[in-house]
């Protein structure tokens, strides 16, 4: 079972390339400030305009230096199902402990597409699987009936949801039952679904807060609310503002204010506005990650 604060951790580029320095650096810093575990190669890791080979680098990277001591959840989604399982395969041989897969994108599948991409991957390679739903970039939402379903499958352990609708994660407790991990794939929600019997958050947040983020989740596990609730509202101003340009574009600029690395984005996506900028330090400092 995965529980705590997982990182969608960003990609850092330098001249063009992936940073690999960079990004080993982030992943060290990640696990010495708390972070539960690693997500590299998600949206926020800027997959969709990451190469095949970069991809696949990104991920031997990051395994490389988690070294067992936290678990590598890697991106592996496609709206190519064959694709899909390339990728996974690979996470499965660079030693991830599991693989997140995004529902297919673009290609809108039914609810029965969506089941038979999911057992096609689940079939082709022995590694957990959790599911990532996320309607709001994918144009399709998988049902809660289509996720118990998949959910019989024995390798497919638990949802990333970002589905943004509140009653989601009790209502897939309900139908699946208390072992199927649910993270939230939205930073700003992640207490009512703790409260709904979820286990953690892959977080975009995490990306700047990692050790508040992690104290979170920390102080929630350990049965301490008050201080949970009193954390979550701490940090509420920069989960906003980690959307208040496309994601990862306001956490690459934040990571860069605290020097962590480059801030530059892949096109089409590009480097938030001077006020977003403005708006991302404010709640930098409203949080007291930034003086």
């Amino acid at each position: 079972m995965f529980k705590g604060s997982f990182v969608a951790i960003i990609t850092p580029f330098r001249n063009g390339s992936v940073d690999e320095s960079s990004f080993q650096s982030l992943c060290e810093w990640h696990i010495k400030e708390g972070t539960h575990g690693l997500v590299p190669c998600g949206t926020t890791g800027e997959s969709p305009t990451l190469s095949h080979e970069e991809h696949r680098r990104v991920v031997d990277l990051c395994v490389e230096v988690a070294g067992g001591r936290c678990p590598v959840v890697a991106g592996t989604g496609s709206n190519s199902t064959e694709e899909a399982i390339e990728l996974t395969r690979h996470a499965k041989s660079a030693g991830a402990t599991a693989a997140l897969v995004v529902t297919p994108y673009y290609n809108k599948p039914t609810q029965e597409g969506l089941y038979q991409h999911y057992r096609a991957i689940h079939e082709a390679v022995d590694l957990p699987i959790i599911i990532y739903n996320i309607p709001g970039r994918s144009a399709v939402d998988m049902t809660v009936e289509t996720m118990a379903r998949l959910a019989k499958l024995p390798n497919i352990v638990g949802v990333k949801d970002a589905s943004n609708d509140p009653l989601r994660p009790l209502r897939t407790r309900q139908a699946i039952g208390e072992d199927f991990c649910q993270m939230s794939g939205e930073d700003a929600l992640q207490h009512s679904l703790l409260a709904s019997g979820g286990h953690g958050c892959i977080s975009v947040t995490a990306n700047v807060a990692p050790r508040r983020m992690a104290e979170f989740h920390n102080a929630w596990m350990k049965g301490d609310q008050a201080g949970a609730l009193k954390l979550h509202e701490r940090l509420m101003p920069l989960h906003d503002a980690m959307f208040v340009e496309t994601n990862p574009a306001p956490a690459k600029y934040a990571a860069s204010v605290l020097g962590l690395c480059s801030p530059k984005v892949r096109l089409p996506l590009v480097e938030p506005m001077d006020a977003s900028k403005v708006k991302i330090e404010a709640a930098m400092r409203a949080s007291g990650i930034l003086n």
